[in-house]
């Protein structure tokens, strides 16, 4: 058994495909992990118990008087209202009240975010902007997620859903994006998704020669244009230049907007390093108004990958 003055919070990351969840303790130290497979389960209930056959061992563990909650980080979760609302990657349709069929379930309480929102509440608790009480978190993966924080606050709006960066229209007109009808949004570019359109496009336009091009357009994905672009390849780095110019232009409307001391990166896409984070400070430094240049630090995460989403969904508990 644990130490009966130490709590520990569950950190549950939902995803399309996997779940995962760790149990964490308050300097963010996770004692128990594991995952489970979110697609199996066609009813949310089926799921719900499925995650407490596979959290019990870890309350058994510790003591369940030593657990002060769990925290669920998912797609289109709602923190007002504990609700999925109408999740496009998940089975569950509609509305779902997880928080409250978690709590039901486990007899503790529970609190839902969205993944992106969770990933900002853990790099303020354990990670780059600790002790920062403004910032901006964005998440660069499949798509484009951030969360908000100002005054210490993350931003949900008037309904839970504020935040939504990735989705804001940095190039009017622009490249179509593949499932929300909207044309030119940071997602379409500045994502995984959106650099290998970029690099598809620019094989198109380009007479250069480029490793890229033994690779059919079905087999050319994004790990493929990164191992191209830190081998030398100039057009796979011209993809991460002309990402950066966009996410750059897009960072420099969102200090305009909030004054954050910092953006913090995060994701798959950052691996790139410098070629994506040079053009991005570039034109972000460049399109900003005077009063706001040289002031915003551009990092990038220091909460390891595969445990960010844990960490952030427990430090939702911590926070309440």
């Amino acid at each position: 058994m644990a130490d009966s003055t130490q709590k520990f919070a569950f950190g549950v990351d939902i995803g399309g495909t996997n779940t995962k969840y760790g149990l964490v303790n308050h300097r963010g130290e996770i004692t128990h992990k594991g995952d489970l497979p979110t697609n199996k389960y066609e009813q949310v209930s089926d799921f719900v118990e499925a995650l407490y056959n596979a959290l019990k061992p870890a309350i058994d563990d510790v003591g369940f008087d030593n657990i002060k909650g769990i925290g669920v980080g998912a797609p289109n979760g709602n923190y007002y209202t504990g609700t999925i609302d109408y999740a496009p990657n998940l089975h569950w349709r509609d509305i779902v009240p997880l928080a409250q069929l978690v709590t039901d379930k486990f007899n503790l309480p529970c609190w839902l975010t969205n993944d992106a929102n969770a990933a900002a509440v853990g790099e303020m608790m354990y990670g780059a902007a600790r002790g920062m009480k403004d910032f901006i978190m964005i998440t660069l993966g499949t798509g484009v997620g951030s969360g908000i924080v100002a005054n210490g606050h993350l931003i949900y709006g008037h309904d839970g859903f504020a935040g939504e960066l990735g989705h804001t229209v940095i190039r009017p007109g622009g490249r179509p994006h593949w499932s929300t009808d909207l044309d030119g949004s940071l997602e379409a570019y500045a994502s995984a998704t959106g650099i290998v359109l970029t690099a598809k496009e620019l094989l198109e336009k380009s007479p250069k020669e480029s490793s890229m091009r033994q690779y059919s357009g079905e087999e050319l994905n994004s790990k493929i244009v990164y191992e191209c672009a830190m081998a030398g390849d100039e057009l796979a780095q011209e993809a991460y230049r002309f990402t950066g110019q966009i996410l750059g232009e897009a960072l420099a409307n969102f200090i305009m907007f909030s004054s954050p001391q910092a953006i913090i990166l995060f994701g798959g896409v950052i691996k790139a390093g410098d070629l994506l984070l040079k053009p991005t400070r570039e034109h972000m430094e460049r399109n900003l108004l005077p009063i706001f240049q040289n002031k915003v630090q551009l990092l990038f995460s220091e909460l390891a990958e595969a445990d960010a989403a844990i960490l952030g969904a427990s430090a939702l508990v911590w926070e309440n």
